[in-house]
């Protein structure tokens, strides 16, 4: 995206009614990626890369534009995990049509893709958790993407478990 001049990016009190408070959500977002509409995406600033599942790369039927690579991808557990593989996609954020790298999981993950600061740094975005959105500057204006809220709390559901005291 080139450089969009003037404009502001803020977010109010008004921004997050409708948003269940105290908020400690992750951010979830829908977005048309390649051909399809993809639900469960994590936007998530705290990771260095962008990350599809391997399932949605078969579900969107785009195996053959696949690059084997190699790279080690580090958790915040210091886990490694090792993926071969990576693809570059076109992502449909509100009409604003960005190529994006994604490293393929061959793994197990709750979300099906998740977008990290690469991805936020190329839409010049800036994400509040608070008011569960994120907006950026385009040559037609500030666009908003909604979190939505219900689906981060399923995704990352805690369940409590009844403690039990051993004798």
């Amino acid at each position: 995206m080139d450089y969009v001049p003037g404009g502001s990016i803020s977010f109010n009190d008004e921004d997050a009614q409708g948003i269940i408070q105290p908020n400690n959500d992750a951010m979830a977002i829908s977005i048309r990626i390649f051909k399809s509409h993809v639900k469960c995406i994590l936007s998530n600033p705290g990771s260095s890369t962008n990350i599809i599942q391997w399932r949605v790369v078969e579900q969107l039927r785009l195996l053959d534009q696949i690059i084997l690579v190699a790279w080690v991808l580090s958790g915040f557990n210091m886990v490694s995990e090792t993926t071969k593989i990576e693809i570059s996609l076109p992502v449909n954020i509100n009409r604003t049509i960005q190529q994006i790298v994604f490293y393929v999981f061959e793994g197990e993950m709750k979300y099906n893709a998740l977008f990290g600061r690469l991805w936020i740094h190329i839409m010049r975005a800036l994400p509040s958790m608070l008011h569960q959105m994120l907006q950026f500057p385009t040559l037609e204006g500030i666009k908003t993407v909604r979190g939505e809220q219900p689906v981060a709390r399923e995704m990352f559901t805690v369940e409590e478990a009844p403690l039990i005291l051993e004798k």
